[in-house]
C-alpha cells in the first residue's frame, strides 16, 4: 500500500455478467482511508456480486479496481486477502467440526502471506493473532468450542474475527446483522464503531436500515446492477427514485422523522 493520500480503493465502471445478464452494470467506488461506506439496495441488485468481484471470487467482466498502488482486477481472492482486503459473507461461513479458535488461526495463518500444505505449522504470531481476534469480538471464553454448536450471533462474530485475525486494512461486511435481534444488532454496531476508531476502513452491505444509516459517513444504493444514489445517510430518504425502487413511502416516513429529531431507531 501508498502512505499517499489518494483513495484507498478505487473501482471503475465495473461491470459483471453472468451470460447476457449484467448483475453489477458499470459500478464506480472509491474508499478513502477511515470511512464507512454502507451499500443498500432490494434483494437481487448486485451487492454482494459486486463484493465478489472486488475481493476476488469471481473475475471482473469489466472495469479497473486498484487497491492502493496495486490493480487487483484479475487476482484470486486469497493474494486479494494477503494484500489487506478482508470480508466476510452473508451465510455464515467457518468448518463448523473445529473449534472456534482452530477457524480462526486458519484465518490468521494463510490470510497474511502464502502458505504451504503439508507444513501447516502454527507461530507465535498467528496465535497471536488469534488470541486477539477472539478477544476483540468477545469469543475468548468459546475458543475451545466446536463451531456446529454456536448460535446465530457467535457465528457471525467468529466470521468477523477471522477477518480481522488477517490484519486487513479495509475490511467488507456482507449483511453482518441479517437475521439477529435488536440487542444483538447493537453489538454488531459498537463492534464496528470500535474497529473504525482503531482505524479500520469498512465497506458494508445492510438491509436493517438503522444499522445502515447510523454506521455510514456514505451510502450508495443499487438497484438492477446500477448505483442509483450515493450521498450522505441524510438525503437517502430524500431521493425519489430509492423510495420507489427499495425504501417506499412508510420507510421513509420513519427516515425522516429520525433525521429531523436525532430518533435513535431508523
Amino acid at each position: 500500500m501508498s502512505d499517499d493520500m489518494g483513495p484507498m480503493l478505487v473501482c471503475e465502471n465495473v461491470v459483471k455478467r453472468f451470460g447476457s445478464l449484467a448483475a453489477v452494470d458499470g459500478v464506480s467506488l472509491s474508499v478513502n482511508r477511515g470511512e464507512i461506506v454502507g451499500i443498500g439496495g432490494p434483494n437481487g441488485a448486485g451487492k454482494t456480486t459486486f463484493f465478489d468481484v472486488i475481493t476476488g471470487i469471481i473475475p471482473a467482466t469489466e472495469g479497473r479496481m486498484r487497491f492502493g498502488d496495486t490493480d487487483i482486477g484479475g487476482l484470486g481472492a486469497d493474494r486479494i486477502c494477503q494484500l489487506g482486503m478482508a470480508r466476510t459473507f452473508q451465510l455464515n461461513a467457518a468448518f463448523d467440526s473445529l473449534t472456534v479458535r482452530e477457524n480462526v488461526d486458519i484465518a490468521a495463518y494463510f490470510g497474511r502471506g502464502k502458505r504451504r500444505i503439508p507444513g501447516f505449522r502454527l507461530g507465535n504470531e498467528v496465535r497471536d493473532q488469534t488470541e486477539e481476534a477472539l478477544a476483540f469480538v468477545g469469543l475468548s471464553a468459546k475458543a475451545d468450542e466446536t463451531v456446529a454448536q454456536l448460535p446465530v450471533l457467535d457465528r457471525k462474530l467468529l466470521m468477523i474475527a477471522g477477518a480481522i485475525a488477517t490484519k486487513p486494512q479495509i475490511l467488507f461486511l456482507d449483511e453482518p446483522v441479517g437475521g439477529l435481534n435488536g440487542d444483538e444488532i447493537d453489538h454488531i454496531m459498537a463492534l464496528v464503531l470500535k474497529l473504525r476508531d482503531q482505524g479500520m476502513t469498512v465497506v458494508l452491505i445492510e438491509h436493517v436500515m438503522r444499522f445502515l444509516l447510523a454506521l455510514s459517513s456514505r451510502v450508495i444504493i443499487m438497484h438492477h446492477g446500477k448505483v442509483i444514489f450515493e450521498g450522505p445517510p441524510s438525503a437517502v430518504a430524500e431521493d425519489q427514485t430509492v423510495v420507489e425502487t427499495y425504501l417506499g413511502e412508510g420507510t421513509q416516513k420513519r427516515l425522516k422523522k429520525y433525521f429531523a429529531e436525532g430518533e435513535t431507531q431508523p
